[in-house]
């Protein structure tokens, strides 16, 4: 059962494969104006021709997204505000990992800048609106995986200029996204606006098949793949939490096959949650992208 009509516009990250496309696909064969805001515009052309073939919806569109550019996000964001005069769901699905250290436009690390930082500024620049068009929903990405943050967020080195090993950045940029969720949930109005994350569960899609991972990690990515669920099983909670009435007016969860899942301590943590925020806001505010 949904709380959307046929009038709502939602808008997926990353949607042109896996998750993010099976999500934007459930969404426009509901009769919503799915947005499929995507960094590689040859793929998300071929994804919207699909998902309206598949979907018999016309009304879906592509806007490039590039996360590890924060002036590619404001471009889209200023883009989406021009085209739609209401965002009811925002899904912040798409993510990466990497093997070796590589850094953002701005000089972020790049699993921190584009799990994160991106994703950040990207709802911020769309929060107005969400709240215009309210009761919406924002559903983060988020992963099991962190609570292999054992030691939580890496405060005096979140650019991992020390020492970079990939899956901690991994695990620290997913932790992120909780902390994030629960800020968010923390500063909105859950009858206009609620926020909400989840873990997919362990997918096979085209994560980590970009040529983002390499060696030992891109080996092991590849010999797990026939053990994992599909993208339609993993996208499930992300169209539970986008579109059910049984979270309606629920926020700052963190959710796992559709229910209430096991945050770790550090997730846990409104001292977290406050410190990534102030500490967010600054970084992009330094590189020229103030949120407040």
């Amino acid at each position: 059962m949904t709380n959307l009509k046929s009038k709502s516009v939602a808008v997926v990250t990353g949607s042109n494969t896996g998750i993010g496309k099976e999500t934007a696909l459930s969404l426009a064969s509901s009769g919503i104006t799915t947005v499929l805001a995507c960094r590689n515009l040859a793929k998300a052309a071929v994804a919207a021709d699909d998902i309206r073939s598949r979907s018999g919806s016309d009304d879906v569109h592509v806007v490039e997204l590039d996360l590890s550019d924060l002036g590619s996000v404001r471009t889209s964001a200023d883009s989406i505000l021009e085209r739609w005069n209401r965002i009811d769901v925002l899904v912040n699905n798409a993510g990466g990992v990497w093997s070796s250290r590589e850094l953002t436009a701005q000089g972020f690390e790049q699993t921190f800048g584009v799990n994160h930082l991106g994703p950040f500024v990207f709802t911020h620049y769309l929060l107005d609106r969400l709240k215009q068009s309210g009761p919406s929903r924002i559903v983060n990405l988020a992963s099991v995986g962190h609570h292999f943050a054992n030691r939580g967020m890496h405060w005096s080195d979140l650019n991992a200029e020390r020492k970079y090993v990939a899956m901690h950045a991994y695990a620290q940029s997913k932790l992120a996204n909780i902390l994030f969720t629960r800020g968010l949930a923390k500063r909105l109005d859950a009858s206009v606006v609620t926020a909400n994350c989840c873990h997919p569960g362990p997918v096979r899609s085209g994560f980590g098949m970009d040529g983002d991972l390499g060696g030992l990690m891109g080996l092991g990515n590849k010999i797990i793949r026939p053990f994992e669920i599909s993208s339609k099983a993993g996208a499930k909670t992300s169209i539970y939490l986008a579109t059910s009435a049984e979270v309606e007016g629920s926020t700052g969860g963190y959710y796992a096959r559709s229910k209430v899942g096991r945050m770790s301590k550090s997730a846990q943590s409104d001292e977290n949650v406050e410190k990534l925020w102030t500490i967010s806001e600054q970084l992009v505010a330094d590189a020229g992208f103030a949120v407040t």
